[in-house]
């Protein structure tokens, strides 16, 4: 019986070394910084390249970085049914023309999922529960605002039972919002739809993947959580 080939390496075609790549990735995704703000920290550290390569090596590995976080974590949380989802939209520039950047968020403050569209209507909230529902499964409640799209996409998909609204329920939702409004700024916005989506889905599963919850543990224990955290992003891929 042939042996199963083993899955060809990401880094194969790079001269550089796969942690010096997944530094970079790491640095510019989950920290508020330029291009060449990531170049300089780098040259401080011995390491010599452009900021371009900044970005190309972003633009190259941040989806496959991403995509193993997203894996792993969807494979460890399916088993949890209990859940309670908070549901919000927020506005993003591109160009000078609004889109809405739509976002889930768990009980435990991780990211689920983040959807771009041109508008905030039934039809676009119907495409990201549906996106949402596929992957993560069901959810016992859904906290909204007052946006009508919500109600309306879920009554057709026949969870409008589930769905809560409250003045302060959603701020979970709210709050998540904070991390990429600071790397937003950082970027000074976007200037293609695609190129939202796609950062707007790297920068979810990097944050949640470090997300410690800080204010909430002692610093042995944040200390321990951020070892492995690290741990496993160097195995990324591997």
């Amino acid at each position: 019986m042939p042996r199963p080939k083993k899955p060809a390496s990401p880094f194969r075609y790079f001269n550089s070394s796969p942690e010096i790549i997944r530094l970079v990735v790491m640095m510019y995704v989950r920290f508020p910084l330029s291009l060449r703000n990531v170049e300089d920290l780098l040259a401080e550290r011995g390491i010599d390249i452009c900021h371009e390569t900044v970005r190309h090596w972003w633009n190259r590995f941040g989806p496959l970085f991403a995509a193993d976080i997203n894996r792993q974590r969807i494979s460890r949380m399916r088993g949890f049914r209990h859940w309670r989802w908070h549901v919000d939209e927020v506005f993003v520039k591109i160009n000078g023309e609004t889109h809405y950047l739509w976002r889930a968020v768990d009980h435990e403050g991780e990211i689920l999922e983040s959807h771009v569209t041109k508008k905030r209507n039934k039809s676009a909230a119907l495409r990201f529960f549906r996106k949402t529902l596929k992957r993560h499964g069901q959810a016992e409640s859904i906290v909204t605002d007052g946006l009508k799209s919500y109600p309306a996409a879920m009554r057709e998909l026949g969870n409008l039972e589930r769905q809560e609204m409250g003045r302060w329920l959603n701020n979970r939702a709210e709050n998540s919002h904070l991390p990429f409004r600071r790397r937003e700024r950082a970027m000074l916005r976007f200037r293609r739809m695609k190129s939202l989506q796609k950062f707007a889905s790297v920068h979810a599963n990097i944050h949640n993947h470090f997300n410690s919850e800080r204010h909430l543990i002692d610093r042995q224990t944040y200390k321990a959580s951020r070892s492995a955290a690290l741990a496993e992003w160097q195995n990324l891929m591997a």
